[in-house]
């Protein structure tokens, strides 16, 4: 594909004259970083021919959280105007610049997509949602026109079964305090994406993506022909609607994959997880993001609903996690993870302890609550939610399954030792860990902690840095050359011995 065509970049050029932005900020991830050059060069040569001047680009290489969302924080650092933000994306919405997102034109073959989809339509008999990733948008309006002339053929004319397709909700975001109005992000309200009645047709959104059902149509009707990668949208797609069909074009290999159910796997994970959250008694909120908007409002709501349970809270950010990382912090019995549903989900197996998603965390934390199987990725649909409300923990046992028998949930307003000192939690489940060295005798002895930064300081064990005192770089090492079978210096030690 053209490489002008493939970024855009008469479109970004026109987007940067028409609202008059002098810096701006350009997003790309790691994959497309080879190009930058090339990028800045083709949008300047089109600015030229706009008479627009004075236009300075800053290239943002790498993002402190995910790549698919706005990295606002590293462009507030240049004082940017706006964002053109590149590749995958979540659409997340913006909370203080506007970003034209350029979702990129992956190669696919229109006409296999449409005797997959065809071949669908008459093996299954029901109606087809179509789905895709948002690099494949470019070849939508195709894939319609060439399956148009088919539909009363293989579909039949007053069926209903000919194929509905999902919309992306837009290419431009602006964050919600601004007054611009032209091409602004419609967010699809939350009882909307939920499938709630909203006029006369079910409303739905998904990644980007939106769509409405016609009345008297729900999802369990519909299958759902995902065109795409097997990544993390199409995950979220499986996981929020678990009870439809699926079947997934895989563009890259030319072929349709119908067995979904190793992904349809990670939802049995997910609700393992919930019970192990029941049970944690000292909770981490990780922030996995700064730019979506509404991030604090859920990092409060998980502060107040923890709090209300009977928990203890802490709020760690640290860009992205990793193991290493979080066994800084062996206290915590689970993690709750806010931030954009592209990254939400991850996969924690080789982590002390497991990393949950905000819908999970309300699942667990609610009491009565139970999951019916429906499940819940954006946050900013939980934010608005009415059906998990805070409420406090009754004084009932409570049946744990992990631990194969009854665990009471007292009321953290009856406990006057939570009263007294909030940090008492801590210190009882660390009370064994509290051994620090003595740096004038050598010696080990027994610490009361009297805040939680206090007990992390006094720690033997600090964090990656083991050595933290040695402010020196150490020497560096020649290794060895050649190969495992037979390196350098082996190889002349036997010429001498044969010689």
């Amino acid at each position: 594909m053209d490489f002008d065509s493939y970024y855009e970049n008469a479109r970004v050029a026109e987007f940067i004259h028409r609202h008059g932005f002098a810096r701006v900020a350009l997003q790309f991830p790691d994959e497309l970083l080879k190009d930058t050059t090339r990028v800045v060069k083709s949008l300047r040569e089109k600015l030229d021919l706009l008479y627009v001047e004075n236009v300075k680009f800053y290239v943002m290489a790498d993002t402190t959280f995910g790549s698919c969302c706005v990295d606002e924080v590293g462009a507030s650092h240049v004082n940017a105007d706006c964002v053109i933000h590149y590749g995958h994306t979540c659409l997340s919405q913006t909370s203080t610049l506007p970003a034209l997102f350029i979702f990129g034109k992956a190669a696919i073959s229109v006409s296999n997509c449409v005797t997959d989809l065809r071949n669908c339509g008459q093996r299954i008999g029901k109606p087809i949602l179509v789905l895709y990733g948002l690099e494949y948008a470019h070849a939508i309006q195709e894939i319609k026109e060439e399956l148009i002339s088919d539909v009363p053929r293989f579909f039949g004319s007053t069926s209903g079964l000919e194929p509905l397709y999902a919309d992306v909700r837009c290419s431009i975001v602006w964050p919600p305090e601004t007054s611009k109005s032209e091409n602004r992000l419609k967010l699809v309200d939350s009882e909307a994406s939920n499938g709630l009645v909203n006029g006369t047709s079910m409303a739905y959104g998904i990644g980007g993506l939106t769509w409405s059902l016609p009345e008297g149509h729900k999802m369990d009707d519909y299958l759902i022909f995902w065109i795409g990668w097997d990544n993390q949208a199409f995950s979220n797609v499986v996981l929020q609607f678990n009870s439809c069909e699926i079947v997934r074009y895989d563009a890259t290999e030319d072929c349709l994959v119908t067995d979904v159910s190793q992904q349809k796997k990670i939802l049995n994970r997910r609700y393992y997880l919930v019970e192990k959250a029941k049970d944690a008694n000292i909770i981490g909120i990780l922030v996995g993001t700064l730019g979506v908007a509404g991030y604090l409002n859920m990092i409060h709501r998980m502060k107040e609903m923890i709090t209300q349970a009977g928990k203890k809270a802490y709020t760690f950010v640290m860009g992205r996690p990793n193991p290493a990382k979080l066994a800084n912090f062996p206290e915590c019995d689970v993690f709750v993870f806010v931030s954009c549903a592209q990254t939400a989900l991850l996969d924690s197996k080789e982590f002390l302890a497991p990393i949950i998603t905000p819908f999970e965390a309300m699942v667990a934390l609610c009491r009565g609550s139970q999951w019916t199987g429906e499940y819940v990725i954006e946050f900013s649909d939980l934010i608005a939610s009415r059906s998990f409300e805070v409420r406090k923990k009754s004084e009932e046992a409570r049946f744990s399954f992990l631990k194969g028998g009854y665990v009471e949930n007292l009321d953290p307003e009856d406990d006057d030792t939570i009263e007294k000192d909030e940090i008492l939690a801590l210190v009882d489940v660390t009370e064994k860990a509290l051994l620090v060295r003595d740096n004038d005798s050598l010696s080990m002895k027994k610490a009361d902690a009297k805040s939680g930064a206090e007990y992390f300081a006094t720690r033997s064990y600090h964090g990656l840095e083991i050595n933290g005192d040695n402010r020196l770089p150490e020497a560096f090492l020649i290794g060895r050359s050649g190969r495992a079978s037979g390196y350098e210096d082996e190889k002349t030690k036997q010429h001498n011995s044969v010689t």
